[in-house]
């Protein structure tokens, strides 16, 4: 029985490499880095409509239009492709976060910077920012370990501004960091939900003048 049913499991891998050398121009062979981002871009697509525990890994091969064995090539576990997209999306996060906030040393035009860099990311891609976020996986421990570490990453960062402006000690100056982080990482999740009755513009610098009215009233380190 146990042989009638390797014979089975061969036969099926044998079928599925079959059908994909047989398949459309849109599954032709790519460069490793151009189907790794193919397979990430459909992975996005899957796991944000059914969320990782409704994802299967068939329907993200489908939806990339390769076969089964072609994604296992690049990625041997649902779990390793989320968190392949996990990574990516909180690095590029990072970068447009500490851009915007070393984009100036006006520190009102900080607040603005990084306000509106926030907006523009989830604006530019809301399923990138519903993965991160909105994920049925954010109380697992290796992806509330990265949310974390960008989290403290973004928030020491303004804290850093914060503690060479004023007079507050080191931990007043953190909390206001991660005050500052939550209000925009909110403020945008709220801003996705009106679907565009909001402009993008309007919605990022209520929050920086929110944000910056608050900021402003400590005293400047003489």
């Amino acid at each position: 029985m146990a042989e009638s049913a390797r014979i089975k499991h061969e036969a099926e891998v044998r079928q599925e490499a079959k059908q994909d050398r047989a398949a459309s121009p849109r599954s032709a062979r790519l460069p490793r880095d151009e189907r790794r981002a193919q397979l990430l871009n459909a992975a996005l697509e899957v796991f944000v409509a059914n969320g990782f525990h409704g994802a299967a890994m068939d329907e993200i091969a489908e939806t990339a239009h390769v076969s089964k064995p072609v994604l296992y090539q690049h990625f041997p576990s649902k779990r390793e492709l989320y968190m392949a997209l996990l990574d990516s999306h909180l690095a590029t996060l990072t970068e447009l976060m500490l851009t915007a906030l070393n984009s100036t040393s006006d520190n009102k035009e900080r607040v603005q910077a990084v306000m509106r860099a926030y907006y523009r990311f989830i604006a530019a891609d809301d399923q990138a920012h519903r993965l991160v976020f909105e994920s049925d996986l954010i109380n697992d421990p290796d992806v509330s370990s990265r949310l974390e570490t960008f989290n403290r990453t973004f928030a020491d960062a303004v804290a850093k501004v914060i503690a060479e402006d004023t007079k507050l000690p080191p931990l007043e100056a953190q909390l206001l960091g991660r005050g500052l982080a939550g209000m925009a990482q909110v403020s945008a999740r709220y801003w996705l939900e009106t679907d565009g009755d909001l402009d993008l513009d309007v919605a990022s610098d209520l929050i920086y003048r929110l944000a910056w009215r608050g900021i402003s009233r400590f005293p400047k380190e003489s």
